[in-house]
């Protein structure tokens, strides 16, 4: 589940930095625990979300201009629950 980190100088001399992350085993623990009953809702688990997406959803904020974000801020908090909200990025949940 480690992120690698790939660097890439083209002949221009600009940097190309690709990041990629095995994802399969969290989405397999994703669809094991959507089949599991949880105990309850107090510290209910939500979703697991690999951490190249949490990198892409952070980069889309900075190249949005957001540059005051934090990773693991209020503001991020709440990008990651309208994420989760999105039908699109169902497959991270595991609550539903």
């Amino acid at each position: 589940m480690s992120v690698q980190t790939r660097l890439k100088l083209d002949q221009w001399g600009d940097l190309t930095v690709e990041r990629t992350q095995d994802v399969q085993p969290i989405l397999d623990r994703n669809a094991q625990l959507r089949g599991e009953r949880q105990k309850s809702d107090w510290g209910r688990h939500v979703a697991s979300i690999p951490n190249v997406i949490m990198e892409r959803w952070l980069n889309e904020e900075l190249a949005k201009g957001n540059t005051t974000i934090k990773l693991f801020g209020p503001e991020m908090d709440a990008i990651v629950k309208r994420k989760l909200a999105d039908p699109d990025w169902k497959w991270l949940r595991v609550d539903r």
